[in-house]
């Protein structure tokens, strides 16, 4: 580890040259390993096609109208099902995939160091048959995920290497929502996420949206693109800001067998009758296994930033621009 005392620190012009050439070298890699082209997606859609994300349920999508057209549309919340219909329509095969830059507005957010209005990903989505919907393939893919950001770990630290420093593990360590709470059974899912990765540094936490043991999620998931079954999140402990950090959502697609249980689960039959849903259970979709990797968190955990205000411009209020300039953090 490097003493601080000797870093040159980034100022707010390197800072985004830094971030310029962190996001350059990730997506070329993440595009190479999971064989992914490059699309343009939409930042808005029509609410009755069903392909915008419902997230947890509870966000409610910017919308307005075209005034015009007299037409309602929604900005995405994420481009899970979009992405999915994308593949079809442009006539992907197997093992064959896509990425796009995903932008988005959640006014429901509560400012934190890792949240803010503003969204900032790269989303991903990967055609798979159906024989692939297994454990195996899931960790799989999630290692490959892994090597991108071990090689870009690398690369940045060389270009800067008396400011930055290793952070990740060799390997990402695996375990169940079902056996985290087994482990820390009086731990809350925050708890239980925070000591997992404060012991193994980076963590594919698998099962996120079904009741567990408890009778209560991990953590909740819209029901009609994740199979909660084989999905996770992609979990790293952040020295510098002595945290757990989420830097991808992702996992195996619903197929029409799981959209139909995880419907009935979630009290939410009444989304099949949308457009998506439908091709979806006319087996009309391809299997497909995607996520989301956040573009900012991930400039934030590798050039070791304490506030995600240092790698994205935002909105923000004026007590935290205050607190900001008062902890000597950078607003972009």
């Amino acid at each position: 580890m490097r003493n601080n005392s000797d870093c040159k620190f980034l100022d707010i012009r390197e800072t985004q040259i830094a971030i310029k050439s962190l996001k350059d070298f990730f997506q070329r890699d993440l595009a190479n390993t999971l064989n992914l082209t490059r699309v343009s997606a939409p930042l808005f859609v029509r609410p009755e096609t069903g392909l915008n994300d419902n997230l947890s349920g509870k966000e409610k999508a910017v919308d307005f109208k075209i005034r015009k057209y007299d037409m309602n549309v929604e900005i995405v919340q994420s481009l899970a099902k979009w992405k999915r219909h994308a593949l079809k329509k442009y006539g992907f095969k197997d093992y064959e995939g896509i990425y796009t830059d995903m932008n988005a507005i959640r006014p429901d957010e509560e400012f934190d160091e890792i949240h803010s209005v503003y969204v900032d990903q790269w989303d991903w989505e990967k055609i798979i048959k159906k024989e692939d919907r297994t454990e195996s393939y899931l960790h799989y893919i999630v290692k490959e995920i892994y090597s991108v950001f071990l090689r870009t770990e690398s690369f940045i630290n060389t270009i800067y290497p008396y400011c930055l420093s290793p952070k990740l593990p060799k390997d990402i360590y695996f375990i169940t929502a079902e056996d985290l709470l087994e482990r820390y059974p009086d731990k809350s899912p925050k708890e239980r996420e925070y000591a997992i990765c404060k012991e193994k540094r980076a963590v594919f936490l698998q099962g996120i949206g079904g009741d567990l043991k408890n009778g209560q999620p991990h953590d909740s998931r819209s029901p009609d693109y994740d199979d909660w079954t084989l999905n996770g999140d992609i979990l790293v402990w952040n020295p510098t800001t002595q945290n757990v950090l989420e830097l991808s959502s992702m996992g195996i697609r619903v197929d029409e067998n799981r959209l139909r249980i995880q419907s009935e689960l979630s009290n939410t039959c009444d989304r099949l009758e949308q457009a998506y849903h439908k091709a979806l259970l006319n087996y009309e979709l391809p299997y497909t296994v995607g996520g989301g990797i956040g573009q900012s968190r991930l400039c934030m955990f590798f050039l070791e930033r304490k506030h995600i205000a240092e790698v994205q411009a935002s909105v923000w209020t004026d007590e935290f621009l205050e607190e900001a300039r008062m902890r000597g953090i950078q607003v972009l």
